[in-house]
């Protein structure tokens, strides 16, 4: 008996490896999976935050410079802000006056039971 061999079912002995061993991989997919969770607005705000420096360095390549895309960019944004301040004085005003007459039919339904 030289040169035989002790295990006469190999194939079954590689089946069960290639079993353990797939088994041993997903286990550690889902581990690494579980160690790296992101949280979905975190994500987001890192997208956002990726979108706006390309969109800085486009505008740095069109305009020569950092520092005239800048002044392109402070420009917009004021352009922006003068806009939206009087709608959002209008919004407060508004909200604010709703709140007046709420709170004075909860005030005249309270006096006036019935």
């Amino acid at each position: 008996m030289t040169g035989g061999r002790l295990d006469k079912d190999e194939r079954a002995s590689d089946a069960l490896d290639k079993a353990d061993l797939r088994q041993a991989y997903e286990r550690g997919r889902k581990d690494e999976r579980a160690m790296r969770k992101r949280h979905p607005l975190l994500m987001t705000v890192t997208f956002l935050f990726a979108l706006v420096g390309v969109a800085l360095l486009a505008l740095a390549a069109l305009n020569g410079s950092f520092m005239q895309a800048g002044d392109v960019v402070d420009q917009r944004l004021n352009v922006a802000a003068d806009r939206a301040a009087p709608a959002v004085n209008e919004a407060a005003s508004n909200a604010g006056q709703r709140l007046r007459d709420a709170g004075a039919a909860a005030k005249a339904r309270a006096d006036n039971p019935g």
